[in-house]
């Protein structure tokens, strides 16, 4: 047997008008597959066929059927486009009127389109080109010597052929086809001028391979899909971002609907922004949807108190009206929580006594009472107190000499001594009281303790009383913690009398102590 390329004798002409319509068919192919590209077809099958052939040779049709085996593997390229490889044996064409028999065997790759698809029924249209070996095994009566009897030629094939679903992987596959050579010489014949070529139809069944039972690769079997209702050709079919396994496997979702727990978020948005249970509308079950957290509040809908301040975030929207992002809404050094539970002050309102100090200043630092404006009592409000640092925690030291201005004198009135005596009595402690809280309250003040007498009694003697009682004033002080430093004591003895010494009253004016700061 001869295993060699036909030299053929066929016209160039011939030749021109069989690359023409190769030229033609695959342009139709293009064109088709670019009309259903919205049909897409997947997965990888094998064939296995059987069916007759029909030469269409020099003497016109056979009138006599041969028969052909296939195989073939068939995958998917693109939309609506496979892949298939053929191959074709113990073919056979032959005639009774002109008595020929050639075997035939073919190998070739062609493009398969889907015109469309349905759960059961698809037909196809296919093109494409290979080659053919031939053997003419009982040449004709009249024969061309110039013709080799057997040996390789190229052939194109173009035909149409549907599937019926017979299982999710088996199912029954018709075609029908024509194939042209471009030799004249299958018979060894060649009284016509046009290339030889047959006729072919196929019958048998495709096996789908396991894959293409899940065509959309949702993780879902066809099976599976059909139960549920979605559809097997689109991994996510209700486009909320997580393929339909994930949804049915993983997150108990419902995969024909976006929002699953209908809280305006998708399922998609839910499981991969914002980490939310996409079947629960309220995650973290504070009150308010996962939706109203995430795009109206911006609080986080896995944390019933986003701002940690111990008061739900709805309550906060809803109830308090603080703010649910942040924990001290007031700014005032108290958390919301802590306003609202412990201390009951306002936690929208920084000073909820109006005192001049800060809640969490009072309640923190001074130990005062935030609700109350004066926590002692004593007629000056906390932040007054804390101001000149007096205690706003004291009432006794809420009254002290309003002594602004250096050089300005206050006369202690309430300050008695014995006759002739320099010692402070009981009845002077209350007067003291007040000038030891002036200079509390004013630590940068320094002063003078300026001591008076009448004009009874000699003049040096008077002086000496003066400064013994201004010491007497201010040892009484520097007891108290005043530091020595800032109070001085001066005798004036009868000078500067502020009233007549003629008279008992004017007398008692003016043996006096005079308050005069110098700082």
């Amino acid at each position: 047997m001869k295993t060699k390329l036909v030299n053929t004798s066929f016209k160039m002409e011939d030749n021109m008008s069989g690359t023409r319509y190769y030229l033609t068919l695959i342009l139709v192919l293009l064109l088709t597959t670019s009309m259903m590209a919205q049909l897409r077809t997947r997965g990888v099958a094998l064939g296995l066929a059987g069916g007759p052939t029909v030469g269409d040779l020099d003497f016109g049709r056979d009138e006599k059927f041969g028969i052909q085996a296939s195989a073939f593997i068939r995958h998917s390229l693109f939309g609506p486009v496979e892949g298939q490889l053929t191959g074709n044996f113990l073919g056979k064409l032959t005639s009774d009127d002109n008595p020929y028999t050639t075997d035939i065997n073919s190998g070739d790759y062609r493009l398969l389109v889907r015109l469309f698809w349905t759960e059961f029924f698809s037909p196809y249209i296919y093109g494409g080109g290979g080659a053919v070996y031939y053997e003419v095994t009982t040449p004709p009566a009249v024969i061309d010597n110039t013709l080799e009897p057997d040996g390789f030629v190229p052939f194109g094939t173009g035909g149409a052929g549907f599937q019926i679903k017979i299982t999710d992987i088996v199912s029954l596959d018709l075609s029908g086809g024509y194939n042209l050579t471009t030799t004249d010489a299958l018979n060894q014949n060649a009284s016509e001028s046009n290339d030889d070529a047959w006729f072919s139809g196929m019958g048998g069944l495709t096996f789908t391979l396991s894959s293409n039972q899940d065509p959309d690769g949702d993780g879902l079997m066809n099976k599976e899909e059909k139960k549920l209702g979605t559809d097997k050709e689109n991994r996510d079919t209700d486009g909320d971002g997580l393929s339909d396994g994930e949804e049915v496997t993983q997150h108990n979702t419902d995969p024909l609907d976006t929002d699953t727990d209908g809280d305006g978020l998708s399922d998609g948005e839910e499981v991969g922004t914002y980490k939310t249970n996409p079947d629960n509308s309220d995650s973290d079950g504070d009150g308010l949807t996962d939706m109203d957290e995430a795009l109206k509040h911006n609080t986080d809908p896995l944390k019933k108190d986003t701002d940690g301040d111990r008061v739900s975030d709805k309550d906060e929207i809803e109830v308090s009206k603080t703010d649910p992002n942040k924990s001290d809404s007031d700014s005032d050094g108290l958390d919301d929580g802590s306003e609202l539970t412990e201390h009951k002050t306002d936690a929208m309102k920084a000073d909820t006594d109006n005192d001049g100090l800060s809640d969490g200043k009072e309640v923190k630092v001074n130990k005062t009472n935030p609700l109350e404006a004066d926590t002692d009592g004593g007629s000056v409000n906390d932040g007054a107190e804390v101001a000149r640092g007096t205690n706003p925690l004291n009432a006794d030291d809420d009254v002290v000499l309003e002594v602004t201005n250096v050089g300005a004198k206050i006369v202690l009135d309430g300050i008695v001594f014995a006759s002739g005596k320099s010692d402070i009595t009981s009845a002077s402690e209350a007067i003291l009281e007040r000038a030891y809280q002036t200079l509390v309250a004013y630590p940068d003040m320094e002063v003078e303790i300026h001591g008076y007498t009448d004009s009874q009694g000699g003049a040096r003697s008077n002086q000496r009383l003066s400064q013994r009682r201004a010491d007497s004033v201010r040892a009484w002080l520097l007891r108290k913690g005043v530091v020595g430093s800032r109070v001085k004591a001066v005798g004036f003895g009868e000078d500067n009398p502020i009233a007549d010494n003629r008279t008992a009253e004017g007398r008692a004016q003016n043996r006096r102590i005079e308050f005069v700061r110098t700082k």
